[in-house]
């Protein structure tokens, strides 16, 4: 049997290893995503009646596309903020309304995304819109951006209230002309919601909760949705009519990052 030159040989040996280590990598089993905690729920089992309009899902949100981690247009919120949602519900319905939900648990994926997309000064598609009168660079130091967010922790949602019988949301066509958040509402985007005075992410100090430039239907419409929530537990972001944290968190100092679908609820232990 004729021996191979040893620099043969090495060279062999060389492409056996590579090829073993390749093999091991491609059956390696992917890592898998982090799971909810088990008091974590979808609002549609505890209250299938709140209308969902899950904003990052789709391209018409501050940055023009899907964020990172909204996998499913659903909400996800700790279980003792869903069930203090679903009392606010039944307030409501009796009075000839209904809540929709823009965002609830956002993962911390989607959070980073955020930041990425404030970081980069070229990407103004969305400006006409959301921030007109916010230059991009201030977005981080007057706080429209941050790296962390409260909605991480799973008690905070985004949310309006709509008059029954609710009509559906005009759709968004990605490319249509932009119409400033805090025009009059039969200008800006044709959301089915009650007018609170500017549409919802809106960076502007008009979206200010009490900010004395609202008045009349405009600052009805935002104290009912207060006083109907800080009733039952919630507490509002000053800087956002739309923004409110049930409390006591359940996890006051933990940041999730498990995708936003029903796989992160299920098989659980």
């Amino acid at each position: 049997m004729t021996r191979l030159p040893w620099v043969l040989r090495g060279v062999i040996t060389a492409v056996a290893a590579l090829l073993t280590v390749t093999a091991a990598s491609a059956t390696a089993p992917a890592v898998p995503d982090p799971r909810a905690p088990g008091d974590f729920v979808a609002l549609s089992a505890v209250d299938p009646t709140i209308i969902q309009e899950i904003r990052y899902f789709t391209p018409h949100d501050f940055v023009g596309a899907r964020v990172d981690g909204y996998r499913q247009p659903m909400c996800i919120l700790t279980r003792p903020a869903a069930q203090a949602l679903h009392r606010a519900q039944r307030e409501l319905l009796r009075k000839g309304y209904t809540l929709k939900v823009y965002d609830c648990y956002r993962p911390q994926r989607a959070v980073d995304h955020f930041v990425r997309w404030a970081r980069d000064l070229d990407d103004q598609a969305m400006k006409g819109e959301f921030y007109p009168r916010v230059d991009k660079t201030r977005l981080f130091d007057d706080g429209y951006i941050a790296a962390k967010s409260g909605h991480s922790r799973g008690s905070t949602m985004d949310l309006t209230i709509v008059r029954l019988p609710a009509r559906p949301t005009h759709p968004y066509v990605p490319g249509q002309p932009l119409v400033p958040c805090y025009a009059p509402q039969d200008e800006r985007f044709p959301d089915n919601s009650v007018d609170m005075g500017t549409g919802f992410d809106c960076f502007d100090t008009l979206a200010h909760t009490l900010d004395p430039r609202i008045q009349g239907r405009q600052r009805a419409n935002r104290l009912l949705l207060k006083s109907t929530l800080e009733n039952l537990g919630f507490v509002n972001l000053a800087e956002e009519w739309w923004h409110f944290t049930y409390q006591p968190e359940p996890y006051p100092d933990t940041y999730f990052d498990f995708p936003v679908s029903q796989a992160s609820l299920t098989g659980r232990n």
